[in-house]
C-alpha cells in the first residue's frame, strides 16, 4: 500500500506543514510507503518532500491524499492522475474577506472553492480537521466523510523563553499598570486584528488606560497592515499596540509567559491552532465565536457571539479581574488539550484514513 500526500506549499513552522510531515511519519511507522509533493516550499523543509512535477513518475498503485486550503495549479496535476484521491480539508477562507485588500490572494481562494466543489463527485474519502469543515464537505456532496484530528504538538513545551525579552515584557507591563493581551496569527483582514484594536480602545476607556495588545505574526501584503497602523494612530494607541512580527520559538515563548489573556476576533477559522497553543500555555482565552472557534475552544475560554468593542472589552475585564474564572478557564483548557494529544490523535487519524480507504475499496 502506498499513500502519497500533495499540497500547494510545504512550509516549516506551519500547522498544515507539520500535520503533513506527521502523517508521513505515522504511515511509514505502519509500513506504508509515503512521499510528500509540493509546488513551493520553505528551505527548511525542502528535503522532506519533492517537487510536484515528479508526482507522475510513480508507477506503483497508490492513493493521493490532497491537502486543500487554497486554490492551486497543483490541483489540476493531481486530478489528471489515474490514482484515487482522498482529500484532507483544512478549510478555505472566503474570498470576500480578502478581495478588497489582496485581490490576487482572493482569486486563489475563490479558485480553491471551485476546485473543492469539482472534486466532490470523484473523491474516495473526505477528511476534515473539524466538524465545521466536515459540514462544508457534506454540503458539497462529499461521501464518505470523517472528522480526523489535526496532527500538531500543542503540549506544554520545554523550550525556555528568551529571558531578556521576557524581562523586558514584564518590566513594560509593570510600567503600564494594565493587562497584556496577546494575539498570535496572520496580520490579515480576515483575522480582524482591527477589531482587537477597537476592543483595546474600549477597554482602556472603560477599565483603565494601561492595557496593551501585542500582535504576533507576519503580515499578509502591505495594504492591510499599513491601514491597521493608521487606524491605531487615529485611536491614539500607537504606544499600546505592539507589532512583534514573526518570532523564534524562544521569543514566542516569552510572549506566552507574559500574556494575561489571549484574544482573537477572526471572522473565519477552520480550526485556529493558536487557540490550542494558548490552552497549552495556560493562558485564558476570549474569542469571537466564528466558524470552528467554539468547537476548538470547547470549555477552555469565553466564546463571544458578538465582537462589539465594549462587550468584548467587558469579557476581557472579567477574565483579568476574576482570578477564579481565569483559573477555571485555564483548567478547562488544559483538560481540553487531551483532544489534541499528538500521540493519540496520530493513531486516530491513521485509523480513520486507512479504514475509510478500505471501506471505499470494498464499496467500489
Amino acid at each position: 500500500m502506498r499513500i502519497d500526500q500533495v499540497l500547494p506549499s510545504l512550509v516549516g513552522r506551519d500547522a498544515i506543514g507539520a500535520h503533513t510531515l506527521n502523517i508521513k511519519s505515522a504511515l511509514e511507522a505502519r509500513g506504508i510507503e509515503s512521499s510528500i509533493y509540493y509546488s513551493t516550499c520553505t528551505p527548511d523543509v525542502a528535503d522532506l518532500g519533492s517537487k510536484v512535477i515528479e508526482l507522475s513518475a510513480c508507477r506503483e498503485p497508490r492513493t493521493i491524499l490532497y491537502h486543500a486550503s487554497i486554490g492551486s495549479p497543483v490541483f489540476d496535476l493531481v486530478t489528471r492522475l489515474p490514482d484515487p484521491i482522498a482529500i484532507d480539508f483544512h478549510n478555505i477562507t472566503p474570498a470576500r474577506l480578502l478581495e478588497r485588500w489582496e485581490p490576487s490572494v482572493a482569486h486563489e481562494l475563490a479558485l480553491g472553492r471551485r476546485q473543492l466543489a469539482e472534486l466532490a463527485s470523484s473523491c474516495v474519502l473526505g477528511l476534515a480537521d473539524s466538524a465545521y469543515n466536515e459540514r462544508e464537505l457534506i454540503d458539497l456532496g462529499y461521501s464518505p466523510t470523517h472528522v480526523a484530528p489535526l496532527l500538531i504538538d500543542v503540549a506544554p513545551t520545554e523550550v525556555e523563553p528568551d529571558r531578556r525579552l521576557l524581562n523586558d515584557l514584564l518590566t513594560s507591563k509593570a510600567a503600564s499598570g494594565g493587562p497584556s493581551l496577546l494575539y498570535v496569527g496572520k496580520i490579515s483582514p480576515h483575522k480582524a486584528p482591527h477589531d482587537l484594536v477597537a476592543m483595546l480602545a474600549a477597554y482602556r476607556a472603560e477599565h483603565g488606560p494601561g492595557a496593551t495588545l501585542t500582535l504576533v505574526g507576519s503580515p499578509l501584503g502591505d495594504r492591510y497592515p499599513d491601514a491597521l497602523r493608521s487606524y491605531i494612530h487615529e485611536l491614539g494607541l500607537t504606544d499600546a499596540v505592539r507589532f512583534a512580527g514573526s518570532l523564534t520559538t524562544e521569543e514566542l515563548e516569552a510572549h506566552w509567559h507574559a500574556a494575561d489573556v489571549f484574544v482573537t476576533a477572526s471572522d473565519h477559522e477552520g480550526f485556529c491552532v493558536p487557540l490550542a497553543e494558548a490552552m497549552g500555555h495556560g493562558v485564558p482565552i476570549v474569542a469571537f465565536g466564528a466558524a470552528a472557534v467554539p468547537e476548538t475552544v470547547g470549555e477552555g475560554g469565553l466564546v463571544l457571539t458578538s465582537k462589539e468593542p465594549i462587550p468584548f472589552a467587558t469579557a476581557v475585564e472579567r477574565v483579568v479581574t476574576d482570578d477564579a474564572l481565569a483559573q477555571q478557564l485555564v483548567e478547562a483548557g488544559r483538560a481540553n488539550l487531551a483532544r489534541y494529544d499528538l500521540r493519540a490523535a496520530t493513531t486516530t487519524f491513521i485509523d480513520i484514513l486507512l479504514d475509510g480507504l478500505a471501506s471505499g475499496e470494498r464499496g467500489s
